[in-house]
């Protein structure tokens, strides 16, 4: 069981906006797939003591699991609220904001960073893209990546952002492929590696783009931040099933864009070690 007070889950509550019995925009797919990075089955009967809604899973959850169990979840959580708030121009609850964060660094013993970077300040910082050539990727790779990079580029001048988001999402997961089928027994013997139900790891074309993040920062390729970043384009490009968009509401813009590219670039330069 976690050390959350009642008064600690009211204020997440709050955050997340619990009380319709969602949290966050998660869909049934994404709320199990971020669970999922944190190897938590939460779709599973064990946590639907209270009902099936996302909400009463997560009430579950905080009841059964432990502090070192829920306090990385949260701590994720309230960067991907964080995100969405900026991505979204949503206003964001800075008060609330500073109150749940307060409460996840107490659960985690003091321990969890709680440094931030607002997507303004990330977008204002310089990433170069780097020679192509220093990427553990296959030449011909290579030249399909550079091409879509050149394509990104014309798609976010030409206003196309949904796209931009696209492209960007393809070419992030190609590189990280690339990077672990360079180095498969770092990749395979972290800690974050999806495996089957045996404990057995998978093979890597069973990753998804979510997993080969995790693990690319686990094993020092991708930086906590790049991860942070990371994973709001990689919610992003989800979108491109049409009825995920539909559900969530989720209409980019110029600004959405932008971010994305910069999450390219700045990994691109972290996996060619410039960064």
């Amino acid at each position: 069981m976690s050390s959350l007070t009642d008064i600690d889950k009211r204020y997440l509550e709050k955050l997340f906006g619990m009380p319709s019995g969602y949290v966050l925009d998660y869909s049934d797919a994404t709320y199990g797939e971020f669970f999922g990075r944190h190897n938590i089955d939460i779709h599973g009967r064990n946590y639907q003591t209270y009902g099936t809604s996302k909400a009463k899973k997560m009430r579950a959850f905080w009841e059964q699991e432990p502090d070192k169990i829920v306090a990385p979840v949260l701590n994720e959580m309230l960067s991907a609220y964080e995100v969405d708030c900026d991505l979204n121009d949503k206003p964001l609850d800075k008060r609330l904001f500073e109150k749940c964060r307060e409460i996840i660094t107490k659960i985690s013993g003091g321990s969890e960073s709680t440094a931030t970077e607002t997507v303004d300040a990330f977008l204002e910082r310089e990433f170069t893209i780097p020679n192509l050539g220093r990427l553990p990727v296959e030449p011909v790779v290579a030249s399909i990546i550079q091409a879509r990079l050149a394509e990104a580029r014309k798609a976010l001048n030409a206003g196309a952002s949904l796209s931009v988001i696209f492209l960007c999402g393809s070419v992030l997961e190609g590189v990280l492929l690339g990077v672990a089928q360079s180095n498969p027994a770092k990749f395979n013997s972290s800690s974050a590696s999806p495996k089957d139900e045996r404990g057995k790891v998978r093979p890597f074309h069973q990753w998804t783009l979510s997993q080969f993040i995790d693990v690319a920062c686990d094993v020092g390729i991708l930086k906590l931040d790049i991860k942070k970043f990371s994973h709001g384009l990689r919610d992003f490009r989800n979108y491109i099933h049409p009825y995920e968009q539909m559900a969530s509401g989720f209409a980019p813009d110029e600004h959405t864009a932008k971010v994305c590219f910069q999450v390219l670039k700045a990994a691109l330069a972290s996996v060619a070690g410039t960064r």
